[in-house]
This record gives structure tokens, C-alpha cells and sequence, in this order.
């Protein structure tokens, strides 16, 4: 099985694939390809990130997840995270090293995505927003937007060829929230949903409206613009903790896919099992086959530094 981590400022999302054999028809006259593939998820959870757990108190976390779903830790053959906490990188090493017995591959400088990166520094982007993008195209084909419900949120667009090429980051509804709660004495925190009506008739209801239909306007009123740029045949998908309750109220969010991350690191963890990963990511197969005249322009490697000249 492989063991799949992506790991928020607010949340960690974990997710168990089981490894499902499946011939793959010859090539050139060789032998069939009988390699496992890891398709079927089989478990998921989803726990707060605290990074001041220490190696034994996620593991005893992460054996009792296991537990609870008769899973067995000694069947994972792989791991990979994907991190936006650095000071916990560490610590989750050591879970992985010390009970369950295998060395991780993060999403770092080094690992082959299959997709190339148009950022102006492929070092700043998330490795969450990368997977998210790999994962869209693979499933959706493109041009994608990839909509992410999590601490932040954040718009990502890849082109028709498979690039990534850049996006929007702005505070999640869940930020918004606590500065509003934090910034007036009188009002209340609330539970976050969708109000009955858009005009609240308690303090409560007036909140819930202002949040989600000022939060749903943000995301529509980016998503419109981005559009513009793309297409209006671009794919739109949500995924993150709050994306049914925003995605389904959106008038251009078409898929809500609640493990699109997980799905995206199960693809780079494929790409990059049995290889020494790469030091820049590799364009699709379809791009490398393309014409001079249809190749893209020059792009960087993701997530590392800009190539020297």
C-alpha cells in the first residue's frame, strides 16, 4: 500500500492506496508490464497539524488511524508529502523512518512532476499547489483552474499543453472569519454554511450570509476574470476542506473533488518510484512528441532554483 500525506497550516490530510497489478500491453515486442499501480483508495482521514507534536505522538496517531480502519502499517511499500509546514518535516520523517519502516520522498527540489512551471520562481510555489495541478490535468485535461479551499485560497491555471502558470493566493473563509470575530466585541463566532436566506433576520444569520455570499462572490468574481484569460472551456475544479460548501454555490465550479490532492500524489509518487528523481520536472509525453514550431516557451524546473545562464 502507499501512504500519501499533504500537509496544511491547518489541516493534514492522509489517504492509503492499495496496490492493484495490471498488465499493461507490450511495447516494441517486449514483455507485458505487469508493475503494480497503487488506484484504489482505501482509507482517509483528515487530523489538525500541530507542529509541536513530537515523532511519537503522530505515530501513536497515525498506528491508531490505521487501527481503526484494519489497516496494517508493515503492508506500506511508499510514502509521500507534500508540506507547507516546514518546521514539521522533520518530525514527520521520523514517523515514517520509526513505524512504518520507510524512508518518505517529499515534493521538493529534485522530484519528477511531469509538468513544467512558467513561475517566474518555481521555488516559491507550494508543493500542495503543484500536486493539486499535476492531479487536474491528468484527470480533467486542460486548460484547468484548480480552486483550493484550505487555510488560504488559492486559484491555479494550467495551460492546454500541461504548464503550470501561475495563479491567485488570497485569505480562506476561515481566515476572513477570525479577523471579523477578533475585530468586534459583540459579534459571535458561527458555524460556517450556507444561510436559508441572503438576508438574516438574527445576528447569526446576518453573519453566516455576509461570509458565504461575500466569500462566494470573491471566488466567482476571480474565477470570471481568470476565465476571460483561459477560455470559457476551461475545466474548473474545488477541492480542500470548505469546498463543497463554496464549490456547490459557484456559478463556474463544475467538479467538486475532495481527494484531488491525494490523487496527485499518488501520480508524482508513480512518476517517481524506481528512478532517482530528476532535477527538473519533464514536459509531457505529447509536448516532448510536438513540433518546433508548437513548443513552449522555455520553462524552469519545479520547485527549484531558476537554471543558470
Amino acid at each position: 500500500m502507499l501512504l500519501v500525506l499533504d500537509v496544511g497550516n491547518t489541516n493534514t490530510v492522509l489517504g492509503v492506496f492499495a496496490q492493484e497489478a495490471k498488465a499493461k500491453p507490450p511495447r516494441n515486442g517486449g514483455a507485458a508490464d505487469d508493475s503494480p499501480r497503487y488506484e484504489r483508495l482505501v482509507a482517509n482521514w483528515r487530523v489538525a497539524t500541530i507542529a509541536t507534536q513530537t515523532v511519537d505522538e503522530y505515530g501513536v496517531l497515525f498506528r491508531n488511524l490505521f487501527a481503526m480502519a484494519s489497516l496494517e502499517a508493515k503492508e506500506i511499500r511508499g510514502i509521500i508529502i507534500s508540506s507547507v509546514v516546514p518546521p514539521l518535516d522533520s518530525t514527520l520523517r521520523g514517523v515514517c523512518e520509526r513505524y512504518f519502516n520507510t524512508q518518505p520522498l517529499f515534493v521538493e527540489p529534485g522530484v519528477k512532476t511531469g509538468m513544467p512551471v512558467l513561475y517566474d520562481n518555481p521555488a516559491e510555489v507550494g508543493a500542495d499547489r503543484i500536486v493539486n495541478a499535476v492531479a487536474a490535468f491528468m484527470k480533467y485535461g486542460g486548460p484547468c483552474i484548480v480552486v483550493d479551499f484550505g487555510t488560504a485560497t488559492t486559484f491555479d491555471c494550467v495551460s492546454a499543453r500541461g504548464e503550470y502558470q501561475g495563479g491567485v493566493i488570497c485569505p480562506g473563509i476561515g481566515i476572513s472569519a477570525d479577523a471579523l470575530f477578533e475585530r468586534t466585541a459583540r459579534l459571535p463566532r458561527v458555524d460556517m454554511r450556507k444561510p436559508v436566506s441572503i438576508i438574516g433576520t438574527t445576528t447569526v444569520g446576518s453573519l453566516q450570509s455576509g461570509l458565504y455570499y461575500g466569500y462566494l462572490g470573491l471566488v466567482d468574481g476571480i474565477l470570471e476574470l481568470l476565465l476571460q484569460e483561459l477560455g470559457e472551456h476551461t475545466s474548473v475544479v474545488a477541492t480542500g476542506g470548505l469546498a463543497s460548501l463554496i464549490g456547490t454555490g459557484s456559478k463556474y465550479i463544475k467538479q467538486v473533488d475532495d481527494f484531488l490532492t491525494l490523487e496527485g500524489l499518488r501520480i508524482i509518487w508513480e512518476r517517481n518510484a524506481g528512478s532517482k528523481p530528476a532535477r527538473e520536472s519533464a514536459p509531457p509525453k505529447a509536448q516532448r512528441a510536438s513540433s518546433p514550431a508548437t513548443e513552449p516557451p522555455a520553462t524552469k524546473a519545479w520547485p527549484g532554483k531558476p537554471r543558470s545562464r
